[in-house]
């Protein structure tokens, strides 16, 4: 804190006039006050939460933009992860339509938009490398970036605690 206190009363002090006689011998000093203050700000971008879909989709949301992938638990379930099909850059997808397909050694299976809105991005490396999936299914794993048209949409997807609730209670 003491470190702090000094780079801030080095950048706002300000130096005394010293072109006149007058401010040279003057024996009254400007005071010089050192105002110190402290904000503390936690935004939901800070602590990037993935909400899920009962289809095993996530998103992770940062203004606007939601960054999509699958969870760990549809990718073991996937086996290795062979073809990845995206949506196309700038497509509109709808909240719960099927948006693109994986396909592994074990099964196909549909993606699903977890939101409705504007595809603005889409990891070709996954499309090239579509076992990423399987290495790192929430980092370099994701899928697609769509731009929210209706955010309201995102109140009906759980939080880390629900999906995991929903996990131990999946029949399939």
């Amino acid at each position: 804190m003491a470190k702090v206190l000094a780079q801030m009363a080095k950048y706002t002090v300000q130096k005394f006039p010293r072109n006149s006689k007058e401010n040279l011998f003057s024996l009254s000093t400007p005071k010089v006050q050192l105002h110190a203050s402290r904000s503390i700000t936690t935004t939901r971008c800070l602590n990037a939460e993935k909400l899920y879909t009962e289809k095993h989709e996530w998103i992770r949301i940062d203004g606007k933009i939601g960054t999509v992938g699958i969870s760990n638990y549809a990718q073991e379930s996937l086996g290795d992860i062979v073809y990845a099909q995206l949506p196309e850059i700038g497509s509109m997808i709808e909240k719960e339509a099927e948006c693109g397909a994986l396909e592994s050694v074990k099964a196909a299976s549909e993606l699903f938009s977890p939101v409705s809105g504007k595809v603005i991005d889409k990891n070709e490396l996954v499309e090239k490398t579509p076992n990423l999936i399987n290495t790192s299914c929430y980092e370099k794993g994701w899928l697609f970036k769509v731009e929210i048209t209706n955010p309201d949409e995102l109140k009906n997807l759980m939080n880390e605690d629900a999906y995991n609730q929903y996990l131990k209670s999946d029949p399939v």
